[in-house]
């Protein structure tokens, strides 16, 4: 129990420090050597818990986008203005996570086969999920239209994240909620 314990400090650590180096310098000025470093683990520990600097890059990614989950029981209850907030709140709120997330997904993902499987595999998973939200809201909606839908959809937040991220003037929730069917969300001064 005790090996059990440390094993999860010292993960626990690492991503701490990972997160950390990620807000101050970017994803590409983290070396393993600086996360070993500010966690204070040799780098068999590190090893021991991550394959690679991008593994543990995307588990805190991943935390981040767990953090703002509507549904993290995975129910299949959350509605889509849910999911819209939360993709927007990860943006708004997570900016350094957000940007690296972006960072990822349009350079090494098209570069990283691993990197590019895993954020694919994350994109999938979301497609579902605004999927399902699609036809409940929508019963009359066949699963390949939903589909397309969600993938449209998620095409256009992933859009206005970009520019949020790079305008920090630009109001990305108000342009999301525009994004919803008519009726599902109301968006002030409109």
């Amino acid at each position: 129990m005790g090996r059990y314990r440390v094993g999860l400090e010292t993960r626990e650590r690492i991503l701490s420090a990972t997160r950390r180096l990620l807000g101050e310098v970017g994803v590409e000025d983290v070396t393993l050597k600086a996360i070993t470093d500010q966690a204070a683990v040799g780098a068999g520990s590190f090893y021991n818990l991550f394959g690679s600097k991008e593994e543990v890059v995307l588990e805190v990614i991943r935390e981040a986008l767990d953090a703002v989950d509507p549904d993290p029981a995975g129910a299949g209850t959350d509605p889509l203005e849910d999911l819209v907030e939360a993709f927007v709140q990860f943006v708004t709120d997570s900016t350094p996570i957000a940007r690296i997330y972006l960072q990822l997904a349009v350079g090494r993902g098209l570069t990283d086969p691993l990197v590019g499987q895993r954020l694919l595999r994350s994109h999938r998973r979301r497609v579902e999920r605004f999927a399902d939200a699609l036809r409940r809201a929508r019963p009359d909606l066949d699963a390949r239209d939903a589909a397309a839908e969600a993938e449209m959809l998620l095409a256009a937040l992933t859009g206005l994240g970009l520019t949020a991220l790079l305008d920090p003037d630009f109001d990305m929730h108000a342009h999301a909620m525009r994004l919803l069917p008519a009726g599902e969300a109301s968006v002030p001064g409109t």
